[in-house]
């Protein structure tokens, strides 16, 4: 199985966001998620090393897109 992680930056407040994204993966995927706290803005969800959702210009992906995007990466 990939490894689930996802980058955020802590000055900007984005823990919390953070701690729910990976409460909603383990709960609708049964995933373990590493948290890496970052900054200069980022918020990424990476499987392995590859970027499945992130914030872009403002725009946060909801837990829903981010457990689809997970999901959809784990099967390819």
């Amino acid at each position: 199985m990939s490894n689930v992680s996802i980058v955020y930056c802590r000055p900007c407040g984005y823990e919390k966001r953070a701690t729910d994204t990976a409460a909603a993966l383990r709960a609708q995927l049964k995933l373990d998620v590493n948290l890496i706290p970052g900054k200069g803005g980022i918020f990424e969800v990476r499987v392995g090393d590859q970027v499945v959702a992130k914030r872009a210009q403002g725009h946060f992906p909801d837990n829903e897109e981010i457990v689809a995007a997970v999901s959809s990466a784990l099967r390819t």
